[in-house]
């Protein structure tokens, strides 16, 4: 159970996060054991300063992680306390007994007060897909739509749901009507993209994509999805141009990186680039736990659609790892290799 967990969270972080997060502990804590062999008395509140710093740095971390709702929320409920446990510290020690219970209980009340606003309906379906009950999600989010038909949320949510299902031509419809509703959003785009990708509806899967690219060009995903669409078409020049735009926007994960210099790799191969194909695999073989990361997610039941639509780039990521491929051999989609 423990080993599991510990796994989810660090696919939840990603390496560079979960490293940092190590280095950050450690360094505080090895200053403060360090310091328990010095005397004065200053030695205990620098000791405070050290865990509170520790604490602090820990939830720039992970919070880094979560969307802007959620992390405004837990920074309302954390902050104060923060505020007042360095008070005590740094301003009225003698009180810091009564200052960190006020602590205590102001994230307790805060958790109550800052508690995530998912409406209950959204709960239901969740739970319904947790059980693998995809049909009775579908029900619940189609109550939801009926009553609120204009708000574009509800049909990513469904979208969502319906992909993980298998029911791509269902969740296309949605993510089009998305794109009615909130015709800037590129997140629509985006997820029309992706579905359109999976279903093997290239074509629209591009069109859509360049729209979000327009719409997000500061944002990685939407390279990243347009240079994988263009991969598959065989569009080589426009495949290293936008993954490469995705990298220099500091694409977060390790396993998203390994995809990006396979596809790199491929690109390269069908431009007849030897060198540089060889050099996105020396590249690629820095990025292993990116391909620790796709066998955990990839396993999932739930992740049969997206096996279907990169389980070979991941497959030739292992082989090129291995050196079990070579790279000039990657001038097909992995459909046209199987």
């Amino acid at each position: 159970m423990i080993e599991r967990t510990l796994s989810q969270f660090s696919l939840f972080l990603g390496p560079a996060r979960l490293r940092a997060l190590f280095l950050l502990i450690g360094v505080t804590g090895l200053f403060s054991l360090i310091l328990n062999a010095v005397e004065g008395e200053w030695v205990i509140p620098v000791q405070t300063l050290l865990v509170i710093a520790a604490i602090a740095g820990s939830l720039i971390v992970i919070l880094g992680k979560l969307d802007a709702v959620d992390r405004g929320r837990w920074l309302a409920i954390l902050l104060p306390s923060f505020g007042a446990l360095l008070l005590g510290v740094l301003v009225v020690p003698q009180f810091m007994l009564p200052l960190a219970g006020a602590a205590i209980g102001w994230i307790i009340a805060g958790m109550l007060m800052f508690r995530s606003r998912m409406p209950m309906n959204y709960r239901q379906a969740v739970r319904h897909l947790r059980k693998n009950e995809y049909s009775e999600a579908v029900k619940v989010m189609d109550e939801v739509i009926k009553d609120e038909p204009d708000k574009p949320e509800h049909y990513r949510f469904r979208a969502e749901v319906l992909r993980v299902w298998g029911k791509l031509d269902r969740a296309k419809r949605d993510y089009r009507r998305m794109t009615e509703i909130a015709p800037d959003s590129a997140v629509a785009f985006n997820g029309l993209a992706e579905v359109c990708l999976q279903a093997g509806d290239l074509r629209e899967a591009l069109t859509a994509a360049q729209r979000a690219a327009v719409l997000a060009p500061d944002e990685w995903v939407a390279m990243y999805n347009l240079g994988m669409i263009e991969d598959r078409l065989a569009y080589a020049d426009e495949t290293v141009t936008h993954l490469q735009n995705a990298l220099a926007l500091k694409v977060p994960d390790a396993r998203h990186r390994l995809l990006i210099q396979v596809l790199l790799a491929r690109a390269f191969a069908r431009l007849g680039r030897p060198d540089e194909a060889r050099g996105a695999v020396t590249e690629l073989k820095k990025l292993r736990t990116g391909l620790d990361e796709w066998d955990t997610i990839l396993k999932s039941e739930q992740a049969e659609t997206l096996r279907a639509a990169i389980g070979a780039d991941v497959e030739d990521a292992r082989a090129l790892i291995s050196d079990g491929l070579d790279p000039m051999q990657l001038t097909l989609t992995p459909t046209e290799q199987r």
